[in-house]
């Protein structure tokens, strides 16, 4: 095996075909991270006949004393239960990355650790990862605590099954809600760029009330150019004669990905307009043959003490299962690592 540098087009023929891909590996995100200041590396191994076997997009900033931060967001690509590989390949990377003045390394695989049902609980004979996990660790990787990337999915595997059928496995109320909205006269459609304030003004109300951190409105602009010429993103929005609710969903590789949301608070137990735009793009994957519905993430496994249980029960209500990822980690590259380590504790303890 070889490790090497490739283009960002060699990167993508292997993405497409690769079952470990995310949209967050891809050419599109480096692009979106360069305008703030982060640089774009792909690079890979490869075997003897020059076929890539493992491959990744990784940014790099700096961040600490002229040193660089790394980071493979949604990455690498790489089969983790394949331990000669991931050892060849992280061994040669920690050599790259020590070699473009990098001290840490972060990374979120879009890798399954082991299989679970739609309550949580884990599947009796189902698959387990933790294999893979161990050789992470093995490697120097740590896990990363406070990640903004979820570790923890709600999916629906759609399984060639045609809209109706899907709608029959959807539970009773979540039946009757989506009905509900029909007769409400809710209407959902795609927003064009110059309606993106629209979106974005439902998304900051919603994120102010319940307490978590909006993305920019550049930031959704940016997306659209970026991803809505190939369809990979859609904006979505649930209206009457006002707006009620809106969602973005990113279409990548075989899922339908729903991604941020927000709904006027005013009208949403009287509209219920959630259920309408989730209806929507069910339909939508369903019938340009996704097959996977990603309601992406919930907090941690299901548990009726957390805040946000209703947020899972919501998801739930369409079908589907909880997926638990592998995980954030961070490898340490130099001793630099360690003094960031410290002065942030230190920082910490002095703002306590």
């Amino acid at each position: 095996m070889k490790f090497v540098n490739i283009s960002s087009e060699e990167f993508c023929r292997f993405a497409v075909v690769s079952p470990y891909k995310s949209f967050m590996q891809t050419p599109e995100i480096a692009k979106l991270r360069e305008t703030s200041g982060w640089t774009a590396h792909y690079v890979a191994a490869k075997d003897s006949k020059d076929r890539i076997l493992a491959a990744s997009m990784l940014v790099s900033k700096p961040t600490f004393l002229k040193k660089r931060l790394f980071y493979a967001p949604g990455g690498p690509l790489l089969d983790l239960e394949d331990k000669k590989l991931t050892i060849f390949f992280f061994q040669h990377l920690r050599d790259y990355i020590e070699q473009h003045h990098g001290y840490s390394l972060q990374i979120d695989p879009y890798y399954e650790l082991v299989e679970r049902d739609r309550n949580g609980d884990l599947v009796p004979g189902g698959f387990n990862h933790e294999d893979a996990l161990e050789t992470l660790k093995s490697i120097g990787f740590k896990p990363i605590k406070d990640t903004t990337q979820p570790k923890y999915l709600f999916a629906l595997d759609l399984d060639h099954r045609t809209p109706d059928e899907l709608f029959a496995s959807f539970k009773q109320n979540t039946r009757n809600l989506i009905s509900r909205t029909k007769r409400n006269g809710v209407v959902v459609r795609e927003l064009e760029k110059n309606e993106l304030p629209l979106f974005k003004k439902i998304t900051e109300s919603t994120s102010e009330r319940r307490g978590f951190t909006d993305r920019s409105l550049s930031y959704y602009e940016q997306m659209y150019d970026l991803f809505h010429k190939s369809g990979e993103v859609k904006f979505i929005v649930a209206e009457t004669t006002v707006l009620l609710s809106t969602a973005m969903f990113m279409l990548y590789g075989n899922e339908v990905i729903y991604l941020f949301s927000g709904s006027d608070k005013k009208y949403m137990k009287e509209y219920n307009a959630q259920y309408a735009i989730q209806w929507y793009m069910i339909k939508y994957a369903a019938e340009h043959g996704f097959k996977r519905y990603n309601f992406y993430g919930i907090q941690g496994l299901p548990d009726p003490s957390k805040k946000d249980y209703g947020i899972y029960l919501f998801k739930k209500g369409f079908g589907g299962q909880v997926i638990e990822l592998i995980g954030s980690f961070e490898l340490p590259i130099s001793k630099m690592y360690y003094l960031h380590q410290l002065l942030s504790k230190t920082k910490g303890v002095i703002k306590k």
